[in-house]
């Protein structure tokens, strides 16, 4: 079991950031245009916690490399069940350079989008918070 997993299985936070790298790339399954960067894509996860109800994953498969990484999960967001897969690159430290989420059926795609979407506002504040902070202790 990779340690993105078992973070998430454990919902620590810290221990989910600490494996994204400054440079990831987070690509919803309900949203156009990728995010670039730690704290949009920290962010966006801790908010994914908040609507998610029932998570679990069901299936991992692994490249004979360890890079490449597809944790297939279930899941219910406002009533609907939903299934996924989160498809996770690392690089050379152990860090997510790429993270690309998709979804199923079209109903729960649906009910996350609009989960995320009240979400939305919050997401954007915690990001620029976490950026502040950083730029204050450099």
């Amino acid at each position: 079991m990779n340690s993105f997993r078992q973070a998430v299985e454990a919902r620590d936070q810290q221990a989910i950031e600490a494996l994204l790298a400054e440079n990831v790339v987070f690509t919803s399954p309900v949203a156009f245009k990728p995010y670039p960067g730690k704290a949009i894509t920290a962010a966006i996860l801790r908010a994914v916690m908040r609507v998610f109800e029932d998570f679990h994953y069901v299936r991992e498969i692994a490249d004979s490399n360890g890079r490449d990484h597809a944790l297939v999960f279930e899941a219910t967001v406002a009533g609907k069940k939903l299934s996924g897969c989160d498809f996770l690159t690392f690089d050379d430290e152990g860090k997510i350079v790429d993270f690309t989420v998709m979804v199923r059926p079209l109903s729960g795609a649906t009910a996350l989008a609009e989960a995320m979407g009240a979400q939305f506002e919050q997401i954007q504040q915690e990001a620029m918070a976490q950026i502040q902070r950083e730029a204050a202790e450099a």
